[in-house]
C-alpha cells in the first residue's frame, strides 16, 4: 500500500497586511513536524504542495526539522484555500472594521454555511467547483502513492476537510457533506497531519488531525 500524508499549514498571520505569511509560530510548527515524521522514518517520494506562500514555507519549514534535502517538490494549485477572506468580507455587513479572532471566527461560520448551500451566487468559485477541484487532486495524488510510496501534501484546512468528508462518507449526498466539511474544518490544528492510505480500492482515510508533535504553547488554529 501507498499512503498520502495530508498537512496543514503551520500558522499564518492573522491581522496582519498579508495572511498568506508563516509566523513565527508557524515556522515552529513546520519544523517540529517534519522532525516528527524523521522520527517516525518517514522519507516522502514525493512532496506536492499547494501555490500559496503559506504552504511553501511550510514546506520549507518541515524539510529543514526533518533533514530532508532535495526532495522533489510539485505545484497543484488544486490544493489551494478557498478564499476565506474574500467569503468574509462578502457576508461582513453591518460587521466593524476590525476584527478579534472570536467575532473573525463567528462571522467565518455564518459566511461558509451560506457558502456550502450555494447560497453565495456572486462568491467567485462555489463551493461545488472548490470540491471537485480538490477530489482532483487528492486522484492525482492517490495515484502518485502506489505501494511503498509517501506522498507528502501541504495544503490548507479547508481542502483537508473536504477530502476527509469524502472518505469518511463517500455515498454522503451533498448536503450531508457540506456539514461534515464545516465541523472537520473547524478543528483542523495547523501543522497537524491527516494520513490517507492508498490500495486497490482506493484511498481510504487512516487518521485525522495527529498534532502530538506540537506541544501546548505551540497549539493554534488560526
Amino acid at each position: 500500500m501507498g499512503q498520502v500524508l495530508l498537512v496543514r499549514h503551520g500558522q499564518a498571520s492573522f491581522g496582519a497586511a498579508d495572511y498568506d505569511v508563516l509566523s513565527e509560530t508557524g515556522w515552529a510548527q513546520g519544523r517540529l513536524l517534519g522532525a516528527a515524521l524523521a522520527a517516525q522514518g518517514v522519507t516522502p517520494s514525493a512532496v506536492v504542495r499547494g501555490d500559496m506562500r503559506r504552504h511553501r514555507e511550510t514546506a520549507e519549514a518541515m524539510a529543514e526539522g526533518a533533514g530532508w534535502s532535495g526532495l522533489p517538490t510539485t505545484v497543484d494549485a488544486g490544493w489551494d484555500e478557498f478564499d476565506h477572506v474574500g467569503l468574509v468580507a462578502a457576508h461582513r455587513g453591518d460587521a466593524p472594521a476590525e476584527l478579534d479572532r472570536r467575532a473573525f471566527q463567528e462571522l467565518f461560520e455564518r459566511a461558509t454555511a451560506r457558502w456550502t448551500a450555494g447560497e453565495d451566487d456572486g462568491f467567485p468559485e462555489s463551493y461545488a467547483a472548490f470540491v471537485a477541484r480538490v477530489r482532483g487532486s487528492l486522484a492525482a495524488a492517490a495515484e502518485d502513492a502506489g505501494p511503498g510510496r509517501t506522498v507528502v501534501v501541504v495544503s490548507s484546512g479547508g481542502t483537508i476537510a473536504v477530502v476527509v468528508a469524502a472518505l469518511v462518507a463517500p455515498e454522503g449526498d451533498p448536503a450531508a457533506l457540506a456539514q461534515l466539511w464545516g465541523r472537520f474544518n473547524t478543528v483542523t490544528v495547523n501543522s497537524s497531519l491527516t494520513r490517507v492510505m492508498v490500495g486497490s480500492t482506493g484511498p481510504r482515510l487512516l487518521t485525522f488531525n495527529e498534532h502530538a508533535h506540537l506541544p501546548p504553547d505551540l497549539l493554534t488554529y488560526r
